[in-house]
């Protein structure tokens, strides 16, 4: 299992050794002495917990907690106080603001042990849970959910390069037949096995893929302009028809084939995320039309405002 990292904010250095000395067997430990440095920090590394001490120079420690838990990538990360204040005030304060536990100072080796491996461990069961709230159960894909927040994230991420995202978008030829002919079982193992076609078919890419429901899928490629968004659509019917899983009741051929639909475009804020979605339907529906087992694109245009 991979170390958590934990990351100690102190501007004392020798309380920085003692927790080192007591933390570093088990975890990746990193410092920061200010609270300026330990956000910077915490973006950097993306610790699984923080130790925090109140009083630093700078921003104290209050306002680091206050910051953290406003980024929506480190808002989850817990965080203990650390603290020879013995001030309920204090720890109140520190709670209010998302604080999940206290240390006293002087820092007691086996009391500050068994806090971070019971906080530890908690976010390692709270991350699990949160795993597989977005992912899809049969094919270990992303689901739906998750599809939709990446999509929205990578939309935000290139529309301050104006960089191109194109959105793949599948359907498997004729399913209610095949399901119809060989049971659901069978069924369940064609998604499963069009799944891993899709993963080797992107494995060279930085991409999501997800199940999008039933039949369907849905996968984002990040920087990918129209040309290779096409390549890699090809790539994955070329998969999928390498697999040649018995399909007697398709209209296509004697083998399960996929539909696919392609829609390319330059991110701005002149349009939303839910176009390239929309845009890929469109292509996949003309798939269809035009004989299904191919894939269609197509480079939409944004409008510009003013």
């Amino acid at each position: 299992m991979t170390k958590a990292t934990i990351l100690v904010v102190d501007d004392d250095v020798a309380n920085i050794e003692i927790m080192n000395a007591v933390l570093e067997d088990d975890y990746d430990v990193c410092f920061a002495t200010t609270g300026e440095e330990a956000i910077d920090t915490a973006r950097s590394v993306d610790p699984d917990l923080v130790l925090l001490d109140i009083m630093l120079p700078g921003l104290d420690g209050f306002e680091v907690c206050r910051q953290l838990k406003l980024d929506p990538v480190l808002a989850d990360v817990p965080v203990i106080f650390m603290t020879g204040l013995g001030d309920t005030e204090d720890e109140m304060r520190g709670l209010a603001l998302g604080a999940i536990d206290y240390v006293a100072k002087p820092i007691q080796p086996a009391v500050l042990r068994a806090r971070v491996g019971n906080h530890v461990e908690l976010k390692r069961l709270r991350d699990k849970l949160a795993e597989l709230a977005v992912t899809d159960a049969l094919t270990g894909l992303s689901n739906r959910r998750q599809l939709e927040r990446t999509l929205e994230g990578e939309w935000v991420r290139l529309c301050r390069t104006g960089d191109w995202l194109s959105v793949i978008m599948l359907d498997i030829d004729f399913f209610k037949q095949f399901n119809d002919t060989y049971g659901h079982v069978a069924g369940d193992r064609c998604i499963v096995m069009i799944a891993a076609s899709l993963n080797r078919a992107l494995r060279r890419m930085t991409a999501v893929t997800a199940r999008y429901g039933g039949e369907e899928f849905v996968c984002i490629l990040p920087g990918a302009d129209p040309a290779t968004a096409k390549q890699v659509a090809e790539e994955i019917r070329r998969q999928v028809n390498a697999l040649q899983i018995p399909h007697e009741s398709s209209k296509v051929g004697p083998c399960v084939t996929v539909s696919i639909g392609v829609a390319s475009a330059r991110c701005t804020g002149e349009t939303t995320p839910e176009r390239w979605i929309a845009e890929a339907d469109k292509q996949l529906y003309l798939s269809k039309v035009a004989g299904r087992d191919r894939s269609i694109a197509t480079e939409f245009e944004v409008p510009c405002l003013g």
